[in-house]
């Protein structure tokens, strides 16, 4: 995923609203504009996985809210993406507008497809750690792996590298009480 806009040329958030609706994922980080193709089918699979662990949690243990893309979440007037996933906490919960999140959710979630891999790994990241997001998954569903980055009132650090294959448990201490076995996650229908 490459941005698609000349680079003299800065976008915002009004431009963004202009953006047609035509399936794709559209997002402007740094006043530049990304567009993602719909995603494949493991994508959402797992995908789904994820939102349900999360989601049942979250609403079981009334502790925020869990969206599903596509849902903007708006950093600045240059910055508006659309995560995969994303957790507001009850206690954030005044990031929540009527059309989108004006801020940073406490977990955002990005699945990886091939042509955004490393708009994913890097330049989101940075994104997500610049805006003051807590804790960044990073869902790798060609390798049944997770890297999990987490800040603690500094930058991100790679808390752990997760894999199916190795029989790994995703935690989080933004949820206490949450875990799902990565197995499930890229658990596929029999």
């Amino acid at each position: 995923m490459k941005p698609i806009t000349a680079p003299s040329m800065k976008l915002t958030y009004e431009d963004f609203l202009n953006f047609p609706d035509d399936g794709k994922r559209h997002e402007i980080i740094d006043g530049e504009h990304y567009v993602t193709p719909s995603p494949s089918t493991k994508h959402q699979r797992v995908s789904m996985n994820v939102t349900l662990a999360l989601g049942n949690h979250v609403k079981r243990h009334a502790t925020g809210e869990v969206f599903a893309a596509p849902f903007d979440v708006v950093f600045s007037s240059f910055d508006v993406v659309e995560p995969d996933l994303l957790y507001i906490s009850r206690e954030r919960r005044e990031v929540l507008t009527n059309k989108h999140v004006r801020g940073s959710p406490d977990l955002v979630v990005e699945i990886l497809s091939p042509g955004t891999r490393k708009t994913d790994e890097v330049t989101k990241r940075k994104l997500y750690e610049r805006f003051g997001v807590k804790e960044y998954w990073v869902v790798d569903p060609e390798l049944d792996a997770i890297k999990v980055y987490r800040r603690d009132n500094g930058p991100f650090a790679r808390s752990a590298e997760l894999t199916a294959e190795a029989g790994d448990v995703l935690t989080t201490p933004l949820l206490p009480d949450f875990s799902v076995s990565l197995s499930e996650i890229f658990a596929t229908p029999s």
